[in-house]
């Protein structure tokens, strides 16, 4: 995968839930947050001006704020790091001091999530000469390969039942792991979207392969039921915009037999592309992360060509065989 998607993971990962994503990643500043404290994002808008072109797009800036005004507002800087050898510190301490700059305090904790731990990552940057130090920064460190999976397994953070498969855990518990960040997901988050969001960010991490993925539905049937009632509802949500988007075409035509025409066709869309979303779903959850030219065949089939490969699914042993058996 390249660096931007993971960037872009765990930006999205933060921004869904940042007080989460705070409490697991930044523990030790994160306890005197309490319910009563706002975190918004600094959006990248409100950057690109004062920052130049050269801001750090994909970090996510947060600030805390506590609305009795009994201690100054926080911001955190928040920066992910799938390869060791591209962090910066000094860059770090760049970006900090212009935020600091910018928003107008000295109340910065930075943080750097790394995937991979790194005996080369520079703990402290201090510049200075043989009498003094001039500059003395630090920043705090979440090595998400050299956590212990053990401790977060039953965790109600959703941010760390998410991030067991990025943990330090044996091989042999691969499967356990993966159920684990499963149920935490059906568990803590109600919204089916958001469960279809990161079940991918699970399975990115996890990285199951095909017989993997054939022992885990074995071993785990109940977290392999909840999925399934999973798909229900992503059926029922497509139905559902589909009749809403064809009642707009229709009354935007203003005419009764364009109403009908296109609840007719928004109707179809609607289960054409929640056959497509399942199906999509159905392949991903066997086989890992469908390519671009898997997406458009879905794209561009008809029912009953996707209906015809949503029953080779069963009995399918690899991602060909989906399509072409008969």
């Amino acid at each position: 995968m390249a660096r931007n998607s993971h960037d872009q993971n765990f930006k999205n990962l933060i921004l869904d839930y940042p007080r989460q994503a705070l409490a697991f990643f930044a523990a030790q500043e994160a306890a005197e947050i309490d319910e009563q404290a706002s975190i918004t994002p600094i959006r990248q808008e409100q950057l690109k001006d004062r920052l130049g072109d050269r801001f750090h797009e994909l970090d996510v800036p947060l600030l805390v704020e506590w609305p009795d005004g009994r201690r100054e507002a926080l911001l955190f800087v928040l920066e992910e790091e799938s390869d060791p050898a591209r962090f910066s510190i000094h860059r770090l301490v760049h970006y900090c001091t212009d935020l600091a700059e910018l928003c107008q305090t000295e109340r910065v904790v930075p943080v750097v999530i790394f995937l991979r731990g790194d005996r080369r990552i520079p703990e402290r940057l201090e510049l200075g000469s043989e009498r003094h130090t001039y500059l003395a920064f630090r920043y705090l460190r979440c090595l998400l390969a050299q956590t212990p999976a053990a401790d977060h397994l039953d965790s109600r953070n959703l941010v760390a039942r998410l991030n067991l498969p990025n943990m330090q855990w044996p091989a042999e518990q691969k499967l356990d792991i993966y159920a684990h960040a499963i149920r935490g997901l059906l568990e803590l988050e109600p919204d089916p979207n958001r469960q279809v969001k990161y079940l991918d960010f699970i399975d990115i991490y996890t990285a199951l392969d095909e017989n993997e993925r054939r022992l885990y539905r074995e071993r785990y049937p109940q977290e392999e039921s909840g999925m399934a009632g999973l798909t229900e509802r992503l059926l029922e949500e497509g139905m559902r915009k589909g009749i809403q988007q064809g009642m707009k075409q229709g009354l935007e035509q203003g005419l009764e037999r364009g109403l009908e025409q296109g609840l007719e066709r928004g109707l179809e869309q609607g289960r054409l592309q929640s056959l497509r979303d399942v199906l999509s779903r159905q392949l991903a959850h066997r086989f890992g992360p469908l390519s671009a030219e898997v997406e458009q065949r879905l794209q561009q089939a008809d029912s009953e060509m996707l209906g015809r490969w949503a029953d080779n699914v069963l009995d399918a042993q690899a991602l060909e065989d989906v399509f072409s058996l008969h």
